[in-house]
């Protein structure tokens, strides 16, 4: 066989054995609750490393003690559409596309036009639940096409093999919400000294709002856009259908 095929066969068996590790993993999740993210170990080695100490909160809690409220306000918030896509919400990546090419093209005329400063474009997210809980159990934060792709392949993985409850009870157990603050539970009680299960339609709807930049927003409280912004997401929670 010759080297180049078989460098090529090598490469795809390789591939195969990964996306065959990634379904094992996921069918494990249908009965397992997965300990960690790669985006919590990622974050785990940062603090150690910046701080030598970590502080870190994460406790694991069922949907049913999950406040509907919160439910509802994260799907009103992040992926209206959750429970009728089948994982990615093209409409909404495609206008994201258009803001992120638009943004860029701003910024590029400003440098050529010789503005001193030229702060870089905003990124506009167009993913879904499923693809933002397939990017953080999985994946790395670098922005790739193979990185994206690999993405793609996961989320698909996820909506076969799980239920939209499921995908939804791991995503709120495993997201983000401040510095070293992980897990819906870790956010309430950080946040509203109280348990998920207790809170509040506002509450609920700040701590939606927050999940873009949850370390941002645990530093500024007092925004004007975090209370304006949550107050609009409290409005719509009845209209977000939960799984």
């Amino acid at each position: 066989m010759k080297g180049p095929l078989r460098w090529t066969l090598l490469l795809a068996a390789a591939l195969l054995a990964l996306q065959l590790f990634f379904v094992a993993r996921i069918a494990l999740m249908v009965v397992v609750n997965p300990q960690s993210s790669a985006f919590e170990r990622s974050e785990a080695w940062r603090l150690l490393n910046e701080k030598d100490k970590l502080r870190w909160r994460q406790q694991w809690v069922d949907y049913a003690d999950i406040s509907d409220h919160l439910k509802r306000a994260v799907i009103a918030s992040e992926d209206d559409g959750f429970t009728y896509h089948d994982g990615v919400d093209w409409d909404a990546l495609e206008k994201a596309w258009q803001k992120n090419a638009k943004a860029e093209a701003q910024a590029a005329k400003k440098a050529a036009n010789g503005a001193r400063v030229v702060k870089p474009p905003k990124v506009v997210g167009g993913s879904t639940i499923t693809q933002q809980l397939a990017k953080n159990l999985f994946l790395s934060g670098e922005r790739t096409f193979v990185r994206k792709g690999q993405e793609f392949v996961l989320t698909f993985l996820l909506e076969r093999l799980l239920s939209k409850r499921r995908i939804l009870e791991i995503y709120l157990n495993h997201v983000e919400w401040g510095e070293g603050v992980f897990g819906a539970e870790a956010a309430a009680q950080h946040y509203f000294r109280k348990p998920a299960s207790r809170l509040t339609p506002l509450e609920a709807a700040r701590l939606a709002v927050m999940l873009p930049r949850p370390k941002y927003f645990e530093k500024l409280p007092n925004s004007s856009y975090l209370a304006e912004r949550s107050a609009v997401i409290a409005g719509r929670l009845w209209n977000a259908e939960l799984p």
